[in-house]
């Protein structure tokens, strides 16, 4: 297991104080990942969804942000994290071959169903040795959910992978696959695995778990208001920061359901 390195709480809190806490716990521990990785210049974000992702975590803005769908698109323009935003799908991409020297995509390959495509078509548009970065969740995901967990401990086996089904639906999760699996597809599209692990453990995951629950009026305050949070102030946060601060610094896990990969493309 990786050892855990001193982090910056600025990070925890630039997340905390406009995400629920259950998104800011893990989007912040993957802020951290980035921070001193090199993103050569033109950049690409695969999956760019509304752009606040890269607007919290990268200095400048990305080249170009990517989405199949306007709506996030649209969403994200306010934000300036990209100096360019693209309509289109991942597997068919309106760039040239070698257009970007490197490229970024934060959990979005899980809920792409022909990733295959996307992987080949995001190493065609890859200068040979361009970096491409992403996280996923793995083969322990379901596994370790703290509901089927407990509905196992009870003697409700089918009640459990109900459970665990029905939670990888609402996270539109269409792959939770392990190491051996993306190394595969990853060498079948034209790339080496230069890095990688695994973090949030299942603790991590039970504190995640429990905010979807209790995530109603945040997502009621978005729908009103444009806003996931409404009062983010550091004293209205505190007890998500409490939830959330043990996570954080303590982010590696050789149990972690979700998975880093640092990869670049061969040639």
């Amino acid at each position: 297991m990786r050892e855990a390195s001193p982090r910056s709480e600025h990070i925890l809190w630039r997340h905390l104080n406009s995400l629920p806490y259950f998104r800011a716990m893990v989007r912040a521990v993957e802020d951290s990942f980035y921070q001193g990785l090199e993103l050569p210049e033109p950049v690409l974000d695969l999956g760019s969804g509304d752009g606040h992702f890269a607007s919290r975590t990268f200095t400048r803005p990305l080249t170009v942000g990517l989405d199949p769908w306007w709506g996030p698109l649209r969403e994200s323009r306010g934000l300036k994290a990209y100096r360019l935003l693209v309509q289109a799908d991942g597997a068919s991409m309106p760039f040239a071959d070698g257009a970007f020297a490197s490229a970024v995509s934060n959990s979005v390959l899980e809920h792409i169903p022909h990733v295959e495509s996307v992987l080949a078509e995001t190493a065609r548009v890859l200068r040979p040795g361009g970096r491409f970065i992403f996280c996923v969740p793995n083969h322990r995901f379901t596994q370790l959910l703290l509901g089927r967990r407990t509905l196992q401990k009870v003697g409700l086996p089918a009640a459990a992978e109900s459970y665990a089904r029905l939670f990888n639906r609402i996270s539109r999760h269409q792959h939770c696959d392990d190491r051996s699996t993306w190394e595969k597809r990853l060498h079948t599209a034209g790339f080496e695995v230069l890095d990688a692990w695994d973090y949030f453990d299942a603790d991590a995951l039970g504190r995640m778990e429990a905010g979807h629950a209790l995530g109603l009026p945040a997502l009621v305050s978005k729908k009103l208001f444009g806003r996931w949070v409404l009062a983010p102030w550091r004293a209205n946060l505190f007890f998500a920061y409490l939830i959330a601060r043990k996570v954080f610094r303590q982010p590696y896990s050789d149990q972690g359901v979700y998975s880093f990969y640092i990869t670049c493309k061969a040639g």
